[in-house]
């Protein structure tokens, strides 16, 4: 056992020792600085610091320009209704400087017969009921009147 005690303490054991415990550090020291150290690398942080400011300076005129172009986009298609618009009045004004045209719309709306013709007005005759129910409203005072037009409005919600 002496030789056991005697070679625990020389220095060559000591020495010997010393380095195993210093390299078991350096080797946890290396292994804990890899496990903590992060992908990130200075380049990399900087690459998206680059692209993160070009995000957003570029934002605000990329948003601009998309919504110009559909304001273009509209404002084109207001431009084709109003060309097609222009089209359908010239047309109409087309037609009624032909006078037969004109004579045609002037007798359907407005009634006329040409001399030696006789016009006839049919009269609808459901119209000619309502036109009778609506004298018997004139013998009343006018609030009477309003107060069955609430009504009338009020049954016809339900």
């Amino acid at each position: 056992m002496a030789v056991k005690d005697r070679d625990r303490f020389s220095t060559a054991t000591r020495i010997r020792l010393l380095g195993e415990q210093t390299a078991a550090r350096v080797y946890r020291s290396q292994t804990k600085r890899q496990a903590r150290r992060s992908r990130l690398t200075g380049r990399a942080a900087l690459l998206a610091l680059v692209v993160c400011s070009l995000v957003v300076a570029l934002a605000y005129p990329i948003r601009q320009y998309v919504a110009q172009r559909a304001e273009i986009a509209d404002l084109e298609q207001q431009k084709q209704q109003a060309r097609e618009r222009v089209e359908e009045l010239r047309d109409l004004k087309a037609r009624w400087q032909d006078d037969a045209y004109a004579e045609q719309r002037i007798r359907e709306r407005l009634h006329y017969v040409m001399p030696g013709e006789t016009g006839f007005v049919v009269i609808d005759p459901d119209a000619a009921k309502q036109a009778r129910t609506d004298l018997g409203s004139a013998d009343r005072p006018w609030y009477a009147n309003v107060w069955d037009g609430v009504d009338k409005s009020d049954a016809a919600d339900r």
